[in-house]
């Protein structure tokens, strides 16, 4: 019973095999007042993300089962995807340039590196949101 008008929730997917990092995120990102749904490997992020379709989804790179890589290409699959719900901000441990490189071939909207601040997630999420 949503009213027009009325501003409908809308849905943020968390993906990352550290319950920690998926604790914080969640924590962090429940402030903005969305629906926020989680997956620990790149399968369930899969299912969800097709199942869901949520408007934006952070993205670990290193995933059990799927990788990070596969789960992207599977979601979005190519740059024209890019700009795109849903919005994908890949999170990765890994440093250098070709991983994002990769990842932006592949239609990622943003490329953090870990450990990034939490305010920068947010701040990202939001303009995504925002778009979507």
């Amino acid at each position: 019973m949503t009213e027009q008008g009325a501003q409908a929730k809308k849905l943020i997917l968390l993906v990352d095999d550290d319950k920690e990092i998926l604790d914080s995120m969640q924590i962090t990102l429940e402030k903005l007042n969305q629906e926020i749904i989680t997956a620990t490997d790149g399968n369930a992020a899969v299912e969800l993300a097709v199942s869901r379709k949520p408007d934006v989804m952070v993205l670990d790179l290193m995933l059990p089962k799927r990788g990070g890589f596969l789960v992207l290409q599977k979601i979005k699959g190519s740059p024209q995807a890019k700009g795109k719900k849903p919005f994908v901000i890949m999170i990765t441990g890994n440093e250098g340039q070709r991983h994002k490189t990769f990842a932006q071939s592949l239609g990622v909207d943003e490329y953090l590196n870990k450990p990034f601040r939490m305010d920068r997630l947010t701040e990202l999420v939001e303009q995504y949101l925002a778009k979507a």
